[in-house]
C-alpha cells in the first residue's frame, strides 16, 4: 500500500482492464452502426410517412424507448432459448444495443430530416431537381448537420449502456470492476480505474464531435 491508493493492485490488474475496454469498444461500435442504420430507415420511413411501415416503426420506436436495455438483454439470452433461439452472449449485446439504440437514433435523424424548410424542397423541383437529386443534395446535408448533436449524444449514450451487459456474463469494464471488488475489497482502486476506462474511451468522441460541430457551423449547415 502507497498512501490511500494500492498502487500495486492497479498495476497488476490494469491489464484486465485493457482487455474488458477492449470488448466494451468492440460491441459498442457495432452495437452504434447498426443503430445508425436502423435509426435512419425509421427515421425515412416516418418522414416520407410510408403507410404501414410507418406505424410499425412507431411501436418499435415507443416499445424500444420504454423498455431498459438489461429486461432486453435477459429477454435475447435467456427468453430466446426457451424457443430454440440460442445465441452468443456477445451477439445479444450487439442486437440488445441496436435495439435500443436504433430508436434513439430515429429520432434524432428524424429531427433533422424535418428540420429542412418545404420551401427548399419547392425550389429544387422548381429547378428540375428529381427526388434522388434533392435528397442527396439537399436534404441529406442539411439533416445530417443538424442531427449530429443527437447522434453524438446517443453514441455517448450507448457506450455508457454498455455497462449492463455484464448481466449476461461478459466481461466488459463493469464486470471485471465489480468481480474484483467482490474479490479483494479494493474499492476505490477497481472504481477509479473503471472511471479512467470511460473518459479514455468517451472524451476523444467528444471532443471530436465538438470539433466536428464547429466546422459544421463554420460551413453554414445547422444554422
Amino acid at each position: 500500500m502507497n498512501g490511500l491508493l494500492n498502487w500495486d493492485f492497479i498495476a497488476k490488474y490494469t491489464p484486465m482492464y485493457v482487455t474488458a475496454a477492449k470488448l466494451t469498444v468492440t460491441i459498442a461500435f457495432w452495437g452504434i452502426l447498426f443503430s445508425l442504420a436502423v435509426g435512419l430507415v425509421c427515421a425515412a420511413l416516418q418522414y416520407y410517412k410510408i403507410p404501414i411501415l410507418r406505424r410499425i416503426a412507431a411501436v418499435y420506436i415507443e416499445l424500444s424507448r420504454n423498455t431498459p436495455l438489461l429486461v432486453q438483454l435477459f429477454f435475447l439470452y435467456f427468453g430466446l432459448p426457451k424457443i430454440g433461439v440460442k445465441w452468443s452472449a456477445e451477439v445479444c449485446a450487439v442486437v440488445g444495443l441496436t435495439f435500443l439504440g436504433g430508436s434513439y437514433m430515429a429520432e434524432a435523424i428524424r429531427s433533422g430530416l424535418e428540420s429542412v424548410d418545404t420551401i427548399q424542397l419547392e425550389s429544387a423541383a422548381s429547378l428540375g431537381f428529381d427526388s434522388r437529386q434533392t435528397l442527396v443534395h439537399i436534404v441529406l446535408p442539411q439533416a445530417l448537420a443538424v442531427s449530429v448533436p443527437g447522434v453524438v449524444a446517443n453514441v455517448i449514450f450507448l457506450i455508457k449502456e454498455t455497462s449492463v451487459v455484464s448481466g449476461i456474463a461478459l466481461a466488459d469494464l463493469m464486470y471485471v470492476a465489480k468481480d474484483l471488488i467482490g474479490l479483494y475489497y479494493e474499492t476505490d482502486e477497481a472504481l477509479l480505474m473503471l472511471v479512467a476506462a470511460y473518459l479514455v474511451i468517451l472524451l476523444p468522441i467528444s471532443v471530436l464531435a465538438t470539433l466536428l460541430e464547429r466546422r459544421l457551423r463554420y460551413a453554414g449547415f445547422g444554422n
